[in-house]
């Protein structure tokens, strides 16, 4: 008989009380297997960061027991931290073709192709450990080659819906497996972890395939270039563009880093099926005629960087908007790119162009008709949603209230929290290391939050900086003191302000020296004291003041 203490360990290190990082560890005994790894971007408080991975300190503490990464699909926010991750804990990736294949780009990109274990997997595909058998099957999603996760162990099964919607019309149509989703709950599921995004809304996710509709109806009015910004992982949305642009005679050009390199994949590896010749260099779009291009372009969410904010800022180095381009925004603005997207609608307006921005996108995630679906095919003993805001899990915890499931066993949870889960009880036993890590150029966690609170700062206030030479022996002070402005005020325009600066500085070290100060650390406090208050009072303004002393 086995004793009751076995238990199973399922441990989220993003992906909880926010959008993006999904990462999460299922712990069996000796081995691990870890749920996706994805990356998130970084908010407006995030002052120079590229992007944010999760922590994997656990992970790392317990290599030994690490035995793969297993990916639900092919977006940023479940695969993104890969390269990241795998310097640190290089173990096989599964995942299917497309996910791979996009996969293989990124790690390409870091040097890492030839040193990481890629391991394709087909739906339905069983991968056998020493304890326990992951088994992927078909979900549907915004990108192809989704699915859901079952992890298979002596105490039961987890499930993991990953991100899904419920599509019986899509693009390359491959329904989900709801046939394998109640096999499982007839034969029993121990736990559910079940993605929440939009358990907001009521009804069901309109299928992909309407869109397909408007881009025709978009196609046939248009009298010149047609720019469509959208997803670059969005292969469905991708293949629906070049429906449309074929059926109208128009030749495609891809401009984005990203968009180009997913086009070129999902080509190559058949998900999406382009006639010969329809796809043209964006170098050759001026040999056509205007009615004939149609450019397919990142930014969609208004990315500074982007292509399509180029394009609307003129600073694109071969596409500029011209009176009479009729661009489409294939997207819903990601809670927060609210402004980001709104100004570059609005410079594409001012440059001429006719802007589509609404009802030309359909959600990738499920509603909540589609979520009671899925609960009750796999009717879960224990349930844990996943992927959301703290407002969805807990909002997702009631709609699996109503339908049937007690309260007790159902647990609204944070990342790092370690969950327990028995054949007869779910509980929260403690907490591991869990938490953001940053990424700034080629530095991974190094800017930490003392830096940022930093660089918030001198965005707010800008910085002082006060220059004084002192005479080593006597403490006197030989030049100086200077002070230099940047990012707080116009120097030329606020002379007198600081003369009187540079005065209340003068009477702080010559107080230094008649106490006889000699310590640097006490003399830059003294500077820094008398200088902040009388800033403050003069300006309401606190600038960072960064004294520096120079001794001969």
């Amino acid at each position: 008989m086995r004793k009751e203490r076995d238990k199973i360990k399922i441990i989220p290190l993003g992906g909880i009380n926010e959008i993006g990082k999904n990462l999460t560890a299922i712990e069996y005994k000796n081995e691990i297997v870890v749920i996706d790894c994805g990356l998130t971007f970084p908010d407006t408080e995030m002052y120079g960061i590229d992007i944010v991975i999760p922590d994997i300190s656990y992970l790392v503490k317990n290599i030994e027991k690490v035995k793969g990464i297993f990916l639900t699909h092919g977006h940023e926010d479940h695969i993104g931290a890969l390269p990241y991750v795998l310097k640190e804990l290089n173990v096989p990736v599964y995942g299917t073709k497309l996910t791979l294949g996009i996969v293989e780009t990124k790690l390409k990109e870091h040097g890492l192709l030839s040193v990481v274990d890629l391991k394709c997997v087909k739906p339905r595909d069983m991968i056998k450990l020493e304890g326990m058998t992951v088994e992927f099957i078909r979900q549907s999603h915004s990108i192809a080659d989704s699915a859901a996760i079952a992890i298979h162990t002596p105490l039961g099964v987890v499930f993991h819906t990953g991100d899904f919607k419920v599509d019986f019309t899509p693009i390359d149509g491959c329904t989900p497996d709801l046939a394998r989703f109640a096999e499982l709950g007839k034969k029993g599921v121990l736990v559910m972890l079940a993605e929440s995004t939009n358990v907001e809304r009521p009804g069901y996710t309109m299928s992909e395939s309407t869109v397909g509709e408007t881009f025709e109806n978009i196609f046939g009015s248009a009298k010149g270039r047609i720019i469509v910004a959208t997803f670059a992982s969005n292969v469905h949305r991708i293949q629906q563009i070049i429906e449309a642009a074929e059926k109208y005679g128009r030749k495609i050009a891809v401009s984005g880093r990203s968009m180009e390199n997913i086009v070129a994949v999902a080509a190559e590896l058949g998900y999406l099926k382009v006639q010969e010749g329809t796809i043209v260099g964006v170098d050759n779009i001026n040999r056509y005629p205007n009615d004939k291009i149609v450019i397919i372009t990142t930014g969609s969410q208004g990315e500074p960087m982007s292509a399509l904010s180029r394009m609307a800022a003129s600073e694109h180095k071969k596409i500029n908007i011209i009176e009479g381009d009729m661009v489409v925004i294939s997207a819903s603005p990601i809670p927060g790119n609210e402004k980001l997207v709104s100004r570059v609608i609005n410079q594409l307006f001012k440059k001429g162009a006719e802007v589509i921005y609404e009802d030309v996108h359909v959600s990738g995630h499920a509603c909540q008709e589609e979520l009671k679906l899925i609960h009750t095919l796999v009717k879960p003993r224990f349930f844990i949603p996943v992927h959301g805001e703290y407002r969805h899990l807990k909002q997702h915890g009631e709609l699996a209230e109503k339908l049937g499931m007690s309260k007790s066993n159902i647990a609204i949870i944070e990342n790092g929290d370690v969950i327990e889960v028995s054949r007869d009880l779910i509980r929260k036993n403690g907490t591991v290391v869990s938490g953001q890590v940053f990424v700034d150029g080629l530095g991974v966690g190094d800017v930490g939050n003392i830096v940022l609170r930093d660089r918030k700062h001198l965005s707010q206030d800008g910085i002082l900086t006060v220059v004084v030479t002192i005479e080593k022996e006597s403490g006197a002070v030989i030049a100086g003191p200077d002070i230099i402005s940047r990012g707080f005020v116009y120097v030329r325009e606020s002379e007198d302000l600081m003369d009187e600066a540079r005065e209340i500085v003068k009477d702080a070290l010559r107080k230094c020296e008649e106490n006889h100060v000699t310590e640097w650390a006490t003399i830059k406090s003294n500077i820094k004291e008398v200088l902040r208050l009388f800033l403050y009072e003069k300006t309401k303004r606190k600038p960072m003041i960064l004294p520096i002393i120079m001794e001969i």
